[in-house]
């Protein structure tokens, strides 16, 4: 069966359609349960044309309280409602002396005086517009409430996405002055071919690097990519010491994380562990869906944090010398997820380093690729299996042997 596309709004979505329902409602119910009464007490049924005056009388009574009330709800709580009480015993006495003169006319004069005839209709005009003036105050005050709260969530939600553009674009100087510094050596001793292509990979690097949004997501599938890209450049300076082993389960490569949440740990890695020893380290990345969590965990095999004075909650907690650090990514997951995120490390006595990161698992949305993708440069030609140990170098799409820098700068 063919269903209609209902699209819900919010009754105050428009507050002045909004004020006439509710007028039309209101006082529509007020004509109906008055009148209710006086079928009820078998009254002459002509006299509904005084009840049909009198919620006529209050509907416009109404509406001019409305106007005045507008004005006065925004100043100050003495003047508001001293103010609120004065005009509301006008409105009061007028709607009770166009009630009393209709019943005058509807009865042909009456024993008592017109002002006791105002008198006694005057506690029904006080109810009514009573809790009407009651009611007024009580939606709009709601509907300050609600709009401060929203502009309050607003500016919330713009303060985490600049939290997040800070820590987002927070871009290792290191890594690019080792990049640079490698390119310019290329370049004075004459081998422009592994200059270009070192500079080439770099441009793609950071070329994807403004591609995604500040605290925009990707897949974790495109977050390897991206790694791909920065370990060519990183295994041009080092070469058979940078070893990496990726294990991506199917379900995991297709769940969203921020972009550019690992990059730092791999960056850690390669500082403290492939750098600071001889024979290089072996980095390591799993990436598995546990339930409905996703679980990534980074490690090294590098020295750890053997003959320091600094523990891994430390470590956690403070910017590392890399510029971005791991604090980085403790308060994006915290930005992100809140308390939904795990992140721990671990340090073997034996050397190593690990990070766990446990966050809620959201899959990808397939009907639609994600715009970002047909941007991603070709598949990176970094292994996900630990490197041979003989003495094969990088080569260019072409199949051409590129040459390590000779720099001998590896911090």
């Amino acid at each position: 069966m063919h269903m209609l596309p209902i699209s819900p709004r919010p009754f105050f979505a428009d507050k002045n359609k909004a004020f006439w329902r509710l007028q039309a409602l209101g006082w529509g119910g007020a004509l109906v349960f008055r009148g209710a009464t006086v079928i009820a007490n078998e009254r002459p049924l002509d006299f509904l044309i005084v009840v049909f005056i009198s919620a006529v009388a209050g509907f416009s009574i109404s509406t001019v309280l409305s106007v005045i009330y507008s004005n006065l709800i925004n100043r100050s709580p003495l003047l508001t409602w001293t103010s609120t009480a004065v005009v509301l015993l006008l409105a009061v006495a007028v709607s009770a002396f166009i009630n009393a003169w209709t019943i005058d006319v509807y009865q042909g004069g009456s024993e008592a005086s017109f002002l006791q005839l105002m008198l006694g209709v005057a506690y029904i005009d006080m109810t009514l517009l009573g809790a009407w003036s009651a009611l007024y105050y009580a939606i709009n005050f709601f509907l300050q409430v609600e709009l401060q709260a929203d502009r309050l969530e607003r500016l919330e939600t713009q303060a985490t996405s600049a939290q997040l553009a800070m820590l987002r674009y927070q871009l290792n100087p290191h890594f690019l002055f080792n990049t640079l510094n490698s390119i310019s050596t290329l370049v004075l001793l004459g081998e422009t071919r592994p200059a270009n292509a070192m500079l080439t990979r770099l441009s793609s690097f950071l070329r994807h690097t403004l591609v995604n949004q500040p605290g925009g997501k990707v897949t974790v599938e495109q977050e390897v990519e991206t790694l791909k890209l920065y370990l060519d450049i990183e295994r041009m300076r080092f070469e058979e010491r940078l070893r990496t082993d990726f294990q991506i389960s199917d379900k995991a490569a297709t769940a969203c994380i921020p972009s550019f949440l690992l990059q730092p740990l791999i960056e850690n890695a390669i500082k403290y562990g492939v750098s600071a020893q001889e024979e290089g380290a072996r980095i390591s990345l799993s990436a598995q869906v546990i339930g409905n969590m996703l679980r990534l965990i980074v490690s090294d095999t590098g020295p750890g944090l053997q003959g320091t004075q600094r523990n891994a909650e430390s470590l956690a907690a403070t910017p590392s010398s890399t510029g971005v650090g791991l604090a980085n990514i403790r308060d994006r997951l915290a930005q992100a997820y809140g308390e939904s995120s795990r992140f721990e490390i671990e340090t073997p006595p034996d050397g190593g380093f690990t990070v766990i990161i446990e966050l809620p698992f959201e899959p990808a949305e397939t009907e639609e690729e994600p715009r970002s993708a047909a941007k991603l440069p070709r598949p990176s030609r970094v292994s996900n299996k630990p490197a041979a140990t003989g003495n094969k170098q990088p080569t260019e799409s072409d199949g051409t042997p590129v040459p390590a820098p000779r720099t001998g700068a590896n911090a």
